[in-house]
């Protein structure tokens, strides 16, 4: 393709702007199309604000850690302050604000390098062209390739219906002006768990509904189980293997909502201020003109794409939650870029999902890359595996860590580091050097012959290589 190809992105996500970014470098004609905000439901409602809510949930709990490390904290008049308040109004608006920064800092970074940001719903009219809506009305643009990367909204069940006050998606607990006084959070997934975690540390009671037998039932079992004592032991009620049928809005006499109620299908009743529901999310794919192109959409609604990106019509790529590879704002990120790359005749390697590294923001944090435990075996692969827990590690003694690990993954034999798994505070730091390792199939012994400070917390990644070396 030459180098005035016209490009047309629908949606501004991390798949979209990353797209963007290097379709522009590429020397393409580049338009963007968004109808919530440059930055997409990632940085403006999911991933930045919620990570920025969980970041103060972690700064309040160094208070009960500074206690343990001798450090008391006093007032004026030299009495021991024992709690930490969250003012939810205030940190609220920080959420938000950083949000809206981040998405105007993205927004200029795409015009200075000549990107045409246009703001409105789109749908494609044919396999070249997608039509645009904005007050001024109607635009078709002309496209060499284009790209959807409209990524996905918070699944609502029928007996569950948000209201935006009472009874809430993960997209709308920004707008909460008091800290709830019981949070009833629904699914102990990802979001839930994060979430659950996150306003139990602001101060909130916080009981987390799980249908299944643990929380985080895809991630690793020794990592999910950690979390769930940690969260049992910081007061929170985890009810497992209790599935939701139904979440209301309790009133009084006058008809003022006072709680939720929500119904187990078991007939139990669980009783609270607030409700958080995080029960999963489905594509947006619809109403966009994506099946009358031809392009083909699987059964869940997700677009059906290939490890560069290309849907089933030539020219039109998608990127990011609307495919459901995997939910991850660096997948869709690499999604975007490897389809720019595809469609405007760069070098391009097809997505490597075997490398991804993943984490979950919770207290401690739990990262992971490469082969899972559950890879293991369901392929019945022979692997060595290595699991120290972080309490016997200086720094971590240091710091007051009690909860966490490190565990690796390595092949017989060659001692190639396969996977792992690191449960920690900054565990999203700490996964790095493994990843690097998993990338470029480096051996254990590789890992374990190269420096870390001492003392360090990485210094427990190198410990377990070490003790990976095959001695016979």
């Amino acid at each position: 393709m030459n180098g005035r190809s016209h490009v047309v992105i629908v949606g501004g996500g991390p798949g979209g702007y990353e797209a963007a970014l290097v379709a522009a470098h590429l020397g393409a004609s580049v338009t963007l199309i968004e109808k919530d905000g440059v930055g997409g439901a990632a940085v403006l409602t999911d991933c930045v604000p919620s990570k920025t809510l969980i970041a103060t949930a972690d700064y309040m709990s160094m208070v009960d850690t500074a206690v343990s490390l001798g450090v008391h904290l006093t007032d004026h008049e030299g009495d021991e302050v024992s709690d930490a308040q969250a003012r939810l109004p205030e940190v609220n608006a920080r959420v938000l604000d950083l949000a809206s920064a981040q998405s105007t800092d993205i927004a200029g970074r795409l015009r200075e390098v000549g990107v045409d940001i246009v703001e409105g719903p789109a749908r494609l009219l044919d396999a070249s062209t997608v039509r645009s809506e904005s007050d001024s009305g109607t635009t078709d643009h002309a496209a060499d390739v284009i790209l959807i990367a409209t990524g996905a909204t918070p699944r609502v069940m029928a007996g569950a219906q948000p209201d935006g006050e009472r009874i809430l998606t993960w997209q709308q607990i920004y707008a909460l002006n008091t800290l709830p006084e019981h949070l009833i959070v629904v699914g102990s997934g990802v979001t839930g768990a994060e979430l659950a975690q996150a306003y139990l540390g602001l101060g909130a009671q916080v009981t987390l509904v799980s249908s299944r037998d643990r929380v985080l039932p895809g991630e690793d079992a020794d990592a999910a189980t950690v979390i769930e004592e940690v969260f049992t032991k910081r007061g929170m009620t985890v009810l497992s293997r209790s599935r939701m049928q139904a979440v209301e809005v309790v009133r009084d006499a006058a008809g003022a909502a006072t709680g939720v109620a929500v119904t187990l299908e078991d007939g139990r009743v669980v009783e609270g201020s607030h409700a958080l529901l995080a029960v999963g999310s489905v594509a947006q794919t619809r109403d966009m003109g994506l099946e009358e192109a031809g392009v083909a959409l699987r059964e869940s609604g997700h677009i059906a794409v290939d490890r560069v990106s290309r849907t089933s019509v030539r020219g039109v790529y998608a990127a990011g939650d609307c495919t459901g590879v995997l939910p991850l704002a660096s997948v869709a990120a690499m999604q975007g870029r490897i389809a720019m790359a595809h469609a405007l005749g760069d070098s391009v390697a097809p997505l490597n999902l075997d490398v991804v590294s993943a984490n979950i923001f919770t207290d401690p944090e739990i990262a992971t890359v490469g082969l899972s435990e559950k890879d293991i075996a369901a392929k019945g692969l022979e692997v060595e595996t290595v699991m120290l827990p972080l309490s016997r590690n200086p720094r971590a003694k240091m710091q007051g860590i009690t909860d966490g690990f490190v565990k690796l993954f390595a092949a017989p034999g060659s001692g190639t580091v396969l996977g792992g798994v690191v449960v920690a505070p900054r565990a999203s730091e700490l996964i790095f050097p493994v990843t690097l390792a998993v990338a470029n199939r480096l051996n254990v012994d590789q890992l374990a012959s190269t420096f870390t400070v001492y003392p360090s917390l990485t210094g427990s990644i190198a410990e377990a290589a070490r003790r990976l070396h095959a001695t016979s």
